[in-house]
């Protein structure tokens, strides 16, 4: 199970020996417990769910401090579900920090929200042109334009690029090189962004392209 979650804490930079600059994102990864094991026998499938962020007590209700409670493992505020191919190696209580799972070199697949941007135009949302500046062209130069339908079929089909709601959706930047691994302090540090902004709750998988 060579996942973990995570909290983004921000973006900075880091010189590699050759005195070259690589732009980092650093996430607070971990420590995560093991608060469910599900196997193929009694759930249909295999797959772990891990707890991240530990809280009071008095901060969860009565059915999420029995859950906890039965793994014995303390409050949580969020939980994820991992699918893995044999979930018998896995125990309920099990403690995981990030470098247990991860070390420098490694390339990781990140999974988060990426911020909302709000309703947006054709030319924020998905890059169009624009239109014409000049020669008579009156307040269109960021207008979509033309979008084909006439008489038939006398619709719009679903789909089409046009003015919307922007961001807020989830996302997945893949094969992230891992820089820096701080097993003391959780800290993990990737090369490139990652979605979401500072806080976010992310996901750090192996990647599945690494050796693709």
């Amino acid at each position: 199970m060579k996942t973990i979650v995570g909290e983004k804490l921000g973006m900075t930079q880091v010189f590699t020996e050759d005195a070259r600059v690589v732009p980092v994102t650093v996430i607070k990864a971990g420590p995560v417990h093991v608060t469910q094991v599900k196997t193929p026998e009694r759930d249909g499938y295999a797959a772990v769910q891990i707890a991240f962020k530990e809280l009071k007590a008095k901060q969860v209700n009565r059915a999420q401090a029995g859950h906890f409670g039965m793994a014995g493992v303390p409050p949580a505020r969020h939980l994820v579900e991992v699918r893995v191919e044999d979930s018998a190696r896995y125990e309920v209580g099990q403690r995981f920090g990030v470098g247990d799972l991860f070390q420098p070199g490694q390339h990781a697949d990140v999974t988060g929200v990426s911020k909302g941007k709000g309703f947006a135009g054709v030319i924020k949302r998905h890059n169009f042109e624009g239109q014409g500046a000049s020669h008579g062209a009156h307040k269109v130069h960021r207008a979509p334009g033309s979008i084909g339908a006439c008489a038939t079929p006398a619709r719009v089909f679903k789909g089409k690029r046009l003015p919307g709601r922007m961001g807020g959706e989830r996302t997945t930047v893949m094969n992230l090189e891992i820089i820096a691994v701080d097993a003391e302090r959780n800290l993990l540090m990737v090369r490139g962004a990652v979605p979401g902004p500072k806080g976010a709750v992310l996901v750090i998988r192996e990647a599945v392209k690494a050796h693709g």
